[in-house]
């Protein structure tokens, strides 16, 4: 399970310290692709699996489900981490989320996100009674705390 907010920054050539508390449990092959709100995900191969297994169930007759699939798999790139504990992260991916050189790499429980910093801070910037609607809209889909 992947938790915890790190921020780090990238090199002039797009390369980014994973944390070694993420490195642990990413394993040595693992996939980047695009992520919602603007984000990178990262996917530990076998949570990618999973993944792509749902994205192969989906109806390709379905417009919806082709622009879903293209949205995570056409920029996805294989990674790894150098002897630095660092990850490579393509100009492709590194424009869809805005990475110019402060990143912030969230836990969310089976994969990590890569955030631009002042992205992250928009994002996150939510005040209780934010929280408590939000909260409500989980009890409605059967999530309750």
């Amino acid at each position: 399970m992947f938790i915890g907010e790190y921020n780090h920054t990238l090199d002039a050539k797009g390369r980014l310290i994973v944390p070694s508390k993420l490195r642990e449990s990413l394993g040595e092959r693992f996939f980047l692709t695009k992520g919602l709100d603007g984000c990178l995900s990262v996917y530990p191969q076998e949570e990618w699996e999973t993944f792509t297994n749902k994205i192969h169930e989906l109806p390709m007759t379905n417009k919806d489900a082709r622009k879903f699939s293209r949205f995570f798999l056409a920029g996805a790139s294989e990674c790894e981490i150098d002897k630095q504990g660092r990850i490579l992260i393509p100009a492709n991916l590194r424009e869809f989320a805005k990475l110019e050189k402060e990143a912030v790499l969230v836990g969310v429980s089976n994969r990590i996100e890569i955030w631009n910093r002042d992205k992250w801070e928009e994002i996150n910037d939510v005040d209780v009674d934010d929280m408590d609607d939000i909260a409500q809209h989980m009890e409605d889909i059967g999530i309750s705390l």
